[in-house]
Order: structure tokens, then C-alpha cells, then sequence
């Protein structure tokens, strides 16, 4: 991953060199290696570099030779080999960024559409004074811009574009999406207007000021029933995860796997060690409170793949010193409390590897994110009458993970979210391919892969999910559900995609939830009086925002079930976030000293 961030202006000035070199600064733990400024006559570009491919060369930001052109680049270009074979461009570097460079030369804006990988680019064209800024097509890297006085900022975290324009504020119709699902929906954040450039989308920035998205990718519809056969989904399956490990292992510098003790993971380890020939890398962490679960499975995997295999064991108590710097790095609040393990094990690994391949999406994917019959159900409440509908209604919500309840937020927030922040029903063939495809379309790119992206980048460690390919996710789409499904979930499908790669007890473990975090727990340890201290004192933005009585009493309350632990969690975190970024003049963390912040206690073998 990299840092990239700039300033489109209208006003004939070009953006102050300094300004640039601000934005810079908040984003040099995604590119400690390099960081340049480049200036034009009405835009400037900053990138910080995390040199993966052609390290001595491919500094950014980057011209195109005849000078029309200048790009950007986070992420990676997976095809960037086979892509260079067919432009006829004089190439100076062996990087990728030149190829995104000498493909825009040569046919413009619409190259885009023929790049493979994970990636966010900011792409000026001199000649005709456009500026686009592009992301792909699942999201995994982020990119986000806002209306300044005179222009338009861009950068790829949120706190890059505080550093200019005026001062920023909550965005309180967000409110009500975070407090459902800890996530706000793009084009939306939390900061009242700072959007997210969409998934699979290029956000165009006209000479005269006007800023428009683009959908350049859409998932494939679901194929006619007839054509796939189970055995031919399995060897679709397993060639399509061959392929994506295959290109997530482009780099010049060292790769590692996270195994989290899930097959997907394993399966990717898997791949990489047959590729890579070598012992490959692998990590995991857990808490010290749960040692046990998915570690036990995460080092049954690396035993028997025979890979160089460490694992950090984190104090359970350790994250809350740590707070403010977690939510800076965060630009969030913190979803869930798991992003403190994420944190610790990037931190700890960064030193031995600089790409990490991990399993995310493998739920999303495989349709086991929440019970499908929830699912099925959520859709059918409307012939409920009104007073049963509200009850059953609660409950689903819960059980689809909700923080509170729309009836618990309109209580807090003092009324129903505006109408055009609402859900946008995801079309789809049946309950489980609309689940799915909603979950492709907002949980990953809006939640999962917007904490994996900063946890991770906070060390200046670049990650890549292979099993989000762009090329395996259409695979997966394209299947009938009734070719993919068995038992309410298509894990069957990536099982049998493992087994001439795992033993069978590695692929047939029984799923088990991970593990919690012992929220309870850390309340009764301290954290309820830093909760009561936060959250009811009279300066608290949480407790002045909120409903004060319903904060109180979730706040004072005696005993709580794990889920109003979450509850308080999530508000909790919510103050934290505004204080890390308004409650004064937001400071960059120094960086950290890898693996020693959180002491976790490291063993390898």
C-alpha cells in the first residue's frame, strides 16, 4: 500500500506546496520509503511509497513521458506483466505504476477497466484538465475526496483531508447507519462531506468544479440453471483460488499469510507454499484470555504446511492506552474490538514481511455472515401486524448483527434518518444471492476491508484478501445458488476446493464462531469507569449528542448481557473517535516502535 492525497483547484492558483506536504504527513505510516510532492498548474499531487514492485525505481507521482499524463498509485497491479507485453510505450521502470501510466497514454481513461488487482489511483490529464479518481472493483483500497473553498481535496484515509479547508464536522444524518452496523454506507463517512469515491466506481473532476461517480464494474448476474455441475464448480473454484494467490504473491520484497484460523486462510497459506516452493511466512494472533481456539487451528495449519510460523499472544487488557492512536489510525470508530489483535499482529509482523495475504471475504462470499433463515425471514415481516412486526423486527436486527435496534436509534438520535440515507434494497435472484451481493456491496468494502486496510497500513504492512480476485468473486456470483449452496452456505464449495492441498481434518474442522472478545470482561476490568467517565460527563460530545437518559442507563446499568456490552462498545468508541479527531488539534502519532506497544509476547517456530 501507499499514501496518496492532493488538491484539485478552479481558481487558475496552483495548491501550496505546503499544504501538500501536510496531507503527506498524515498518511506516511501507509509509505514510509518515499514522499514526493508534485505540482501542475491547478493540481498537485502528494504520494508516500511503500516500495513493493521495482524498488529502486517507479517513484511517484508519475508523468507520462510526452507529459499529458500524471498518476498516482496505491495498491497493486496484479497484470501489470502481461499488460506491458501489448503497449507500445518506452518504459524507463519495471513497475507497474508506469504501466497504469503508458495504458492511459494509449487509450485512456478506459485502461482502467483492463487492470487486475487491488488498487486506488488519481490519474490528471493535462490535455483536457480532468482529474479522475479511481477504485476497484470490490474496494479493498480506500479513496476519498471532499469540497474545499476553490477545489476538491482527495486522499486515500480521511485525516489527509482535514489538514485543509475549514473546520470539519460530524456528519450527524451518519449517525444513524453506524449506531445500527458500526459502518456507514459509501459515498458517505462519518465527517460531513467526506465521501468515499464507491467500489468498482471513478469519481471524474471536471475543469469547471463539477464531480460526478462512474460505475465501471458491475458483478455478473447468476448464470441459468443447467449449466454448472457440482464437479465443475469445485474445479471453477479451485482453479479461480490458485490463480488469485498466484497474482497476490506480485512483489519484490517479502510476502507472509495470516492465518486466522479459518479454512479460507488456510487454503491461501496453502497456495502460497506450493507457489512459493519455500517455507512461507505465517502469523496469528489472539487474545491471552482465549489462547486456545482459532490459534489452535491457525498452528495445526502451519504444522502441517510446514511454514515458518509465528504467533502473538496479546494482553486482553493492553488496548486501551492504545486508544486515541487506534482511532487515528482507524479514521473511524473502532468497529469491533478485534481490531485491537489486528493492530497488534500488524505491528508485530512488520519487520519480516512487507505483504501480507490474509483469508478476508471468505465469509461474505460464502454466505455465512449471518443465519440464512434470518435472512429469508427479515424480508417477509411486512404482513406481520404493526405491533408484532416492531417486536419480531428487533429481534432480526440483533440477530443480523445490529448495534440498536431502529426503534433503540430513533430513541437516541431523536428521530428516523433521512429518507435518503436509508437502505437501498441489492437486487438478486433469491434471499441468499441478494445476502450475498449486499454483503459484497456494503459489509466488505464499508466495514471489513475499511479496518483490515488501516489496521494493517498502520504498520506499513500492504495486505492483500486473494480471495477477493475480482475474477474468483465473479466466478462465485455466477454460480446458482442451487449449484453453491448446501446446508444455508456455499462452504462447501471452498472445502472440497482444499482437499488435495489439507488433510481432511484441517478441511472438515467443524466452523465454529471466532472467538469473543471479553467485552464484559474489560468493562468489569476498568473499562465501565472509563466508560462513565467519557460518556456522562457534561463535556462529553456522546452524552450531549444522544439521548443523555438512554446513555445513563445503558452506562449505570447493574448487569448487561453481552450485547448491551456491545452497545455500550459502540458508543464508547464513538466518543473516542470524536475526540481523537475534534476534541483538539488532531496530532499524528509518532510512529510506533513495531510489537512493542501492545507487549505482546511473540513465539515462533
Amino acid at each position: 500500500m501507499s499514501g496518496i492525497a492532493g488538491v484539485r483547484t478552479f481558481s487558475g492558483a496552483a495548491p501550496a506546496a505546503a499544504t501538500l506536504r501536510a496531507m503527506a504527513g498524515t498518511l506516511r505510516h501507509r509509505g514510509p520509503d518515499e514522499s514526493a510532492i508534485w505540482v501542475g498548474p491547478d493540481i498537485g499531487l502528494a504520494h508516500d511509497r511503500l516500495a513493493i514492485l521495482d524498488v529502486a525505481h517507479s517513484h511517484q507521482p508519475m508523468p507520462s513521458v510526452d507529459g499529458r499524463w500524471v498518476v498516482a498509485l496505491d495498491g497493486v497491479v496484479t497484470n501489470h506483466a502481461a499488460l506491458r507485453d501489448h503497449l507500445d510505450y518506452p518504459f524507463r521502470t519495471d513497475g507497474d505504476t508506469e504501466v497504469v501510466v503508458a495504458g492511459l497514454s494509449l487509450e485512456g481513461i478506459s485502461f482502467v477497466e483492463r487492470l487486475h488487482g487491488q488498487f486506488a489511483l488519481v490519474a490528471h490529464d493535462a490535455r483536457t484538465g480532468v482529474t479522475h479518481l479511481v477504485r476497484d472493483r470490490l474496494g479493498v483500497l480506500p479513496l476519498h475526496y471532499r469540497h474545499v473553498p476553490g477545489g476538491v481535496a482527495f486522499a486515500s484515509e480521511v485525516k489527509a483531508l482535514l489538514a485543509m479547508g475549514p473546520p470539519a464536522r460530524v456528519d450527524a444524518r451518519s449517525l444513524d447507519a453506524y449506531l445500527a452496523t458500526r459502518a456507514v454506507p459509501a459515498p458517505d463517512t462519518l465527517v460531513e462531506g467526506v465521501k468515499k469515491v464507491r467500489p468498482g466506481h471513478r469519481a471524474t473532476i471536471m475543469p469547471s468544479g463539477h464531480l460526478e461517480q462512474t460505475c465501471w464494474w458491475t458483478p455478473p448476474e447468476p448464470d441459468p440453471e443447467g449449466i454448472w455441475s457440482p464437479g465443475d464448480a469445485i474445479e471453477a473454484v479451485g482453479d479461480g483460488i490458485r490463480e488469485a494467490v498466484r497474482a497476490a504473491l506480485v512483489a519484490d520484497t517479502p510476502v507472509g499469510v495470516h492465518l486466522s484460523g479459518g479454512l479460507g486462510s488456510a487454503l491461501v497459506a496453502a497456495e502460497a507454499q506450493r507457489l512459493h516452493g519455500d517455507a512461507v511466512s505465517t502469523f496469528s494472533v489472539a487474545l491471552d484470555v482465549h489462547p486456545n481456539d482459532a490459534m489452535d487451528r491457525a498452528t495445526r495449519a502451519a504444522a502441517v504446511l510446514g511454514t515458518d510460523h509465528q504467533h502473538v499472544l496479546l494482553p486482553a487488557t493492553a488496548f486501551e492506552e492504545q486508544w486515541h492512536r487506534l482511532a487515528w489510525h482507524r479514521d473511524a470508530p473502532l468497529a469491533d474490538p478485534s481490531d485491537v489483535a489486528a493492530y497488534a499482529l500488524a505491528g508485530a509482523v512488520g519487520d519480516r514481511v512487507r505483504v501480507v495475504l490474509c483469508g478476508e471475504g471468505e465469509d461474505e462470499l460464502l454466505g455465512d455472515v449471518a443465519h440464512p433463515h434470518l435472512a429469508r425471514i427479515a424480508g417477509r415481516t411486512s404482513l406481520l401486524p404493526g405491533a408484532v412486526r416492531s417486536r419480531v423486527d428487533a429481534r432480526l436486527e440483533r440477530g443480523l448483527g445490529a448495534a440498536f435496534t431502529a426503534a433503540e436509534r430513533r430513541q437516541l438520535l431523536g428521530s428516523a434518518p433521512p429518507p435518503e440515507r436509508g437502505p437501498v434494497p441489492t437486487p438478486g435472484a433469491d434471499a441468499f444471492d441478494r445476502r450475498v451481493r449486499d454483503d459484497v456491496r456494503h459489509l466488505l468494502p464499508d466495514d471489513v476491508l475499511e479496518r483490515g486496510d488501516r489496521m494493517w497500513t498502520s504498520a506499513s504492512v500492504a495486505w492483500r484478501p486473494p480471495l477477493l480476485d475480482h475474477r474468483l468473486v465473479e466466478l462465485l456470483l455466477r454460480l446458482p445458488t442451487s449449484v453453491k449452496v448446501r446446508s444455508g452456505s456455499a462452504r462447501w464449495l471452498l472445502a472440497e476446493a482444499a482437499r488435495p492441498l489439507l488433510p481432511d481434518d484441517v478441511v472438515e474442522h467443524r466452523r465454529t464462531p471466532p472467538p469473543r472478545v471479553p467485552l464484559g470482561a474489560w468493562f468489569r476490568a476498568g473499562l465501565d469507569e472509563t466508560a462513565r467517565t467519557w460518556l456522562t460527563d457534561p463535556g462529553s460530545w456522546v452524552g450531549g449528542t444522544l439521548d443523555r437518559a438512554s446513555v445513563r442507563h445503558l452506562v449505570e446499568a447493574r448487569e448487561r448481557s453481552h450485547h448491551q456490552d456491545l452497545q455500550l462498545w459502540t458508543l464508547l468508541s464513538l466518543e473516542m473517535w470524536h475526540h481523537a479527531f475534534f476534541g483538539a488539534a488532531p496530532v499524528v502519532p509518532a510512529p510506533r516502535a513495531a510489537a512493542r506497544e501492545t507487549a505482546p509476547s511473540v513465539s515462533q517456530r
